[in-house]
């Protein structure tokens, strides 16, 4: 596992206000703690594990946050704001021959696949959570994205 993505755990950890999150890969187990009262962000020095299967998931690792909001300026105060839940890089497509999750123009309803974020060689499929239809995609395919970063501009009517 690489720094920055120790970084970018540790990040997502803070903002997310999870009071401790493991995480164990191949040869490494990592555990980050925050404390209520202080604002320190404790990682645990890795452990060396003995190897077992690779467990893949398509479902993301993080609980559920508030990813939608309208937006506050004049013209789009109608819309909704779908961000995405966790750090990582951001996929329109399934596989570079496919063709994308939706595009702008599209209706959508809750439960639609909208893109899969990368996170640590996991790919999540980032699900829409209101039905509506797409007004505009906010970011690039195969960029990275932050967490709570706006991803779509969805109109509910």
């Amino acid at each position: 596992m690489k720094l920055k993505e120790i970084q970018n755990l540790i990040k997502f950890v803070a903002k997310s206000g999870a009071s401790e999150v493991s995480l164990e890969m191949e040869n490494v187990k990592i555990t980050v703690k925050t404390a209520k009262d202080t604002p320190n962000v404790v990682v645990q020095e890795p452990v060396v594990i003995p190897p077992q299967h690779q467990v893949s998931s398509t479902q993301p690792y993080t609980t559920k946050t508030d990813l939608l909001e309208p937006t506050t300026t004049d013209e789009n105060s109608n819309y909704i704001t779908i961000k995405s839940p966790i750090i990582g890089t951001f996929y329109r497509k399934p596989s570079p021959d496919k063709p994308s999750f939706v595009e702008v123009g599209d209706s959508i309803s809750e439960g639609t696949v909208l893109c899969v974020i990368e996170a640590m060689k996991l790919f999540n499929d980032i699900e829409s959570e209101v039905s509506g239809k797409i007004v505009k995609v906010l970011v690039d395919d195969s960029s990275p994205v932050e967490f709570d970063q706006p991803l779509f501009l969805v109109d509910p009517s």
